[in-house]
């Protein structure tokens, strides 16, 4: 079993940027693929981000590209989003996920990934 838990989400100006982190524990998987996902009430979770097991490969939604960076510190067994230029519809909650079967083609979707973190509250206010 691998735990999943996010950090770093709070309230924010229009402009100003966050840092999510998401650390794994328990049965953790050295190299797993990782990813970000977002969700407003109402709405489905979208995808945010991947990152391949060793960091080398990102990918991001289009919209998010060149605001939003994701890296990965593999020692620490950790994850983190880099979130800059916020604005408020940037407000979600932000869950982080592992996908420990090398699927890189279905990144995207929630069906990619097999262990989830709780969430972390992003309110980003104009």
């Amino acid at each position: 079993q691998v735990q999943l838990v996010e950090s770093g989400g709070g309230l924010v100006q229009a402009g100003g940027s966050l840092r999510l982190s998401c650390a794994a524990s328990g049965r953790t998987f050295s190299p797993y693929n990782a990813g970000w996902f977002r969700q407003v009430p109402g709405k489905e979770r979208e995808f945010v981000a991947a990152i391949s097991w060793n960091g080398r490969v990102t990918d991001y939604t289009d919209s998010l590209k060149g605001r939003f960076t994701i890296s990965r510190d593999n020692a620490k067994k950790t994850v983190y989003l880099q979130m800059n230029s916020l604005k408020p519809e940037d407000t979600a909650v932000y869950y982080c996920a592992a996908d420990t079967n090398f699927g890189w083609g279905t990144r995207a979707t929630e069906n990619g990934y097999d262990y989830w973190g709780q969430g972390t509250q992003v309110t980003v206010s104009s």
